[in-house]
């Protein structure tokens, strides 16, 4: 079973994220991670600390000589705005606290965190739930990238919509093409035109001191029929990923394939029809992808009962528009119980193009979490012969 955990704070000496359950004879390398994490370091409407963070990981644990051995990887990123926080974020006992926070953000875990663990002072809470820890889970997404990679499977995203300017995507095939587009862009919007009318958005927000949230959509190619199963409400693949996009720090709702427009459809207009092809493999010609059966629509977003259909995985997330404001909003002290403006840490007017790059580390270690309890082995060598075995056999149902 592939398991992960994050540890640290926002301004706290480093992040931590422990993966267990990889193959040994993974090929991965520091450079493999650190591209993942300058990506989600990117993005139009990014704040202040992108400039002062520049995210390089070290691999401490479970790797010699470039190879995964099958023991816990261990990934170590350090915060290097730490040198300004030492003081306030000291672990010794006895320490005095500095720069306490006691007054509440609307739509932070702040007010709800003190609550649950007894803190009067809301930096305990904030420094966790903070979006940096983000940068932990997005190393630990890049060595699952790498694994899926190696079997033909490719997490990509773009930017769909940003506070109401939104992007419609015409019925393109080639998704590498679509996926290099939003690359090229600073709002990770594929469309040149509307990258520029988001961007203009974000810079109305940002004069009024306030936060724009957006839509962003990840898409998986290559994955074979069969992740997940139809069995227990918690093996199912979509329930899975669901679970793993709401995780990310301010997503609000998630769809597959149609989603919430399969409401206002009729049966005959949402329901994917199959059809076969006995010559049908994926894009590259590297794989066969199962059986030789396949859909000319993609509604269920490569998804049905719970399980893979060998169409590509289409999933969309909302994420709400972040809760710090330069222009704050009212709260409540939680010491004095008096009114005041929430306060205010260091922020971003949007970070919906980061959440993007979030989002496909989350979805690739859920699909290679389902991949590996699939295929199950303890090296890359047994799990391709399993692989291969099961493509067999199910090309030849």
């Amino acid at each position: 079973m592939l398991r992960y955990m994050t540890s640290g704070e926002s301004h706290g000496r480093l992040l931590v994220a422990l993966i267990d359950g990889l193959p040994s004879g993974l090929e991965i390398a520091p450079s493999d991670i650190d591209r993942e994490l300058e990506r989600r370091q990117t993005g139009y409407g990014r704040g202040a600390r992108m400039k002062i963070e520049k995210d390089r990981v070290e691999i401490v644990s479970g790797v010699r000589g470039g190879k995964t051995l099958g023991s816990p990887v261990g990934l170590l990123i350090k915060n290097l705005d730490y040198e300004n926080w030492k003081d306030v974020m000291a672990v010794e006992p006895g320490t005095a606290i500095k720069r306490a926070v006691t007054r509440p953000r609307p739509g932070h875990a702040d007010l709800p965190g003190a609550l649950k663990y007894d803190h009067k002072d809301l930096r305990n809470i904030l420094e966790r739930s903070s979006a940096r820890e983000t940068a932990a889970r997005v190393a630990a997404g890049a060595v699952a990238k790498k694994l899926l990679r190696g079997f033909g499977i490719r997490v990509l995203s773009w930017v769909i919509e940003i506070g109401g300017t939104r992007w419609t995507p015409r019925r393109i095939t080639d998704h590498l093409t679509l996926f290099e587009r939003a690359e090229a862009s600073d709002v990770r919007c594929p469309d040149r035109t509307v990258s520029r009318k988001m961007r203009q958005t974000i810079d109305r927000a940002g004069k009024r001191g306030d936060s724009l949230g957006g839509v962003f959509e990840v898409l998986v190619e290559g994955v074979p029929p069969g992740l997940g199963s139809h069995t227990q409400w918690d093996r199912k693949l979509d329930a899975r990923l669901a679970m793993a996009l709401m995780s990310v720090q301010a997503v609000k709702g998630v769809e597959v394939g149609v989603g919430f427009r399969a409401g206002s459809l009729p049966g005959s207009k949402v329901h994917d029809e199959i059809f076969y092809n006995k010559e049908k493999t994926d894009e590259a010609g590297r794989w066969p992808i199962g059986p030789r059966f396949y859909r000319k629509t993609n509604n269920a977003g490569g998804i049905e009962g719970g399980t893979s259909n060998g169409e590509p995985v289409v999933l969309r997330a909302v994420m709400k528009p972040i809760p710090t404001l330069m222009k704050p909003l009212r709260s409540v002290d939680i010491l004095t119980k008096k009114p005041f403006e929430a306060s205010v840490e260091r922020s971003d007017v949007c970070a919906v193009p980061a959440a993007s790059i979030v989002a496909e580390a989350a979805v690739a270690l859920e699909i290679a979490g389902a991949f590996l309890e699939k295929f199950g082995g303890d090296s890359m060598r047994e799990i391709e012969r399993n692989f291969r075995g099961y493509l067999r056999q199910i090309r030849s149902f």
